[in-house]
């Protein structure tokens, strides 16, 4: 079972999954669903999108083992059938262990790197509050002002929420009854009868 790469979102598809594209060329393009293929045929670049995985990989969001490596390519390679060969399965094995130790220890380092943002982030904010906090009494005005503006708007938004109260139905809708008329020559009109 082979998995395919999205052409522009880099998620895998799965067989009989996705849209094929066969450009007349006979380059062909996958795509995982149809706003990858939207986006292609619109001629988008998947390095401005900011959902792709390219470009969370170019702006440091997104988990990637090497640049250079590319995912597709590795598995093109993995799925030539190759001749039995103990000591190419030993290897094979070791070369498995040590890639997962530096994938473990490179996502350490990137969830590190990437909590220590939010931690700078935070304290950035604290200190902008302890700032806010010592220059109060320059502001001081504008909060009035912000009050007092609250304070006009109050006895609006309670009509508002009064008005809201009394449009509301009571008890049981009763249903409506049509009532036939006629339009009189001389103007006017004179009701007949009730339908229901």
């Amino acid at each position: 079972m082979r998995i395919e790469t999205c052409h522009l979102c880099s998620r895998p598809v799965y067989p009989s999954k996705g849209i094929t594209f066969v450009r007349n060329d006979a380059k062909v393009f996958r795509f995982c669903r149809s706003k990858c293929h939207k986006n292609f045929k619109m001629k988008r670049q998947p390095r401005k999108l900011k959902w792709t995985k390219t470009s969370r990989a170019l702006r440091g969001k997104e988990m990637i083992v090497d640049q250079n490596l590319l995912l597709s390519q590795f598995a093109k390679r993995r799925n030539v059938p190759v001749k039995y060969d103990r000591n190419l399965v030993a290897a094979t094995m070791k070369a498995i262990e040590r890639i997962e130790e530096i994938r473990s220890r490179r996502e350490r380092v990137y969830t590190r790197r990437r909590l220590s943002g939010k931690a700078q982030r935070e304290a950035k904010r604290r200190q902008d509050l302890k700032v806010i906090a010592q220059g109060e009494h320059l502001i001081r005005k504008e909060l009035g002002d912000l009050e007092a503006a609250r304070a006009e708007m109050e006895p609006v938004v309670e009509l508002v929420k009064k008005e809201m109260e009394r449009s509301r139905v009571m008890g049981e809708e009763r249903p409506r009854q049509k009532s036939k008329r006629k339009m009189l020559v001389g103007g006017g009109t004179e009701e007949d009868m009730d339908l229901d």
